[in-house]
């Protein structure tokens, strides 16, 4: 792809630099900053492979929206910190003062940062990748449930999904969601979603259809072609699904009903950008940049990504 788009899940990345690298790498002052240089090192390489014009980095101001939760009440309820009202996650504590210092630097490079209020990282990437017209978009994150945003058309949006690292990242398309998770490749992204819709999801307090694993799922996608006609031909007495099925459809009827709009990223939220998501040549505040260098102990991230983002802006000249 030339000059895509490229759209981060910040905190899903934030956490795998976290878990990556060790909290003992500190600043001068003996604060932990291995997520900081592990995030700014990741931008640095994901700038560096895919030279994109744009770039944003999208935030979670909800991550447990309140119409999830109330369609959903497992909805992550597992990951509620103890002694919460259900508002705020459960965070390593040496994690949590690095997001400031995150959202610092990328705000002295002059890399934008987006968010919708009420509403998780997951809708907005799922918003700006749906209404992009121009750019080829590519999503970076760990979390599968963003394959549901792969598509052909306006535009090419592809996922690098990075569950094992950027190393090992996966970039994948309508084409090889089809083929990875058996869903029709005509819809992939939206038969991926009514896949984790029956399948469940643990990490995300979704329980899923009893008795239907992902091949199970997958085999009854194929053969109905998506979720509605599926359930359909559960309720059709003359239609040729197997006793056992029909029954364990009905039992999850209510369920369905209610979490298929937890599943589905939202795709028209209102997103609000910190700055023009263009990626600067330079940083646009470069002393507050090398301060926050000099005081986190990140100079040589500082220095990847800048060199990065310079790379990227000298190719781009005719």
């Amino acid at each position: 792809m030339s000059k895509p788009l490229l759209l981060l899940d910040g905190a899903s990345l934030w956490f795998r630099a976290y878990y990556a690298l060790p909290d003992s790498i500190t600043s001068p002052d003996g604060r932990p900053v291995n997520a900081v240089r592990g995030f700014t090192d990741m931008m640095a390489a994901l700038i560096t492979t895919h030279r994109p014009s744009r770039l944003a980095v999208c935030l979670d101001l909800d991550w447990r929206p309140a119409f999830r939760v109330a369609a959903v009440p497992t909805y992550k309820a597992h990951r509620v910190a103890e002694e919460s009202d259900g508002a705020e996650e459960e965070v390593p504590d040496t994690l949590s003062p690095q997001v400031p210092m995150i959202l610092d630097v990328l705000a002295a490079a002059g890399i934008a940062t987006a968010g919708a209020e009420g509403l998780e990282a997951d809708d907005v990437l799922g918003t700006l990748a749906a209404t992009e017209t121009r750019d080829p978009t590519i999503v970076v994150s760990g979390d599968r449930d963003l394959l549901q945003v792969v598509a052909d058309e306006p535009v090419p949006v592809r996922v690098l999904y990075v569950v094992r690292g950027l190393a090992k990242a996966e970039l994948l398309g309508p084409a090889e969601v089809a083929a990875k998770y058996g869903v029709p490749a005509d819809r992939a992204g939206d038969a991926y979603a009514e896949l984790a819709l029956l399948r469940g999801d643990s990490s995300d307090g979704l329980p899923g259809v009893k008795g239907i694993g992902e091949k199970t799922a997958s085999s009854l996608i194929m053969q109905y072609g998506s979720l509605a006609n599926l359930r359909a031909a559960a309720l059709d007495p003359e239609s040729d699904m197997a006793k056992g099925a029909r029954a364990k459809f009905a039992a999850a009827a209510d369920y369905l009903d209610a979490a298929l709009p937890v599943v589905r990223v939202v795709r028209d939220a209102d997103v609000v950008l910190s700055r023009e998501d263009t990626l600067p040549a330079e940083p646009v505040d470069a002393d507050r940049l090398g301060g926050l260098a000099e005081e986190l102990g990140i100079g040589s991230s500082v220095a990847r990504l800048t060199a990065a983002m310079q790379s990227v802006a000298a190719a781009q000249v005719p």
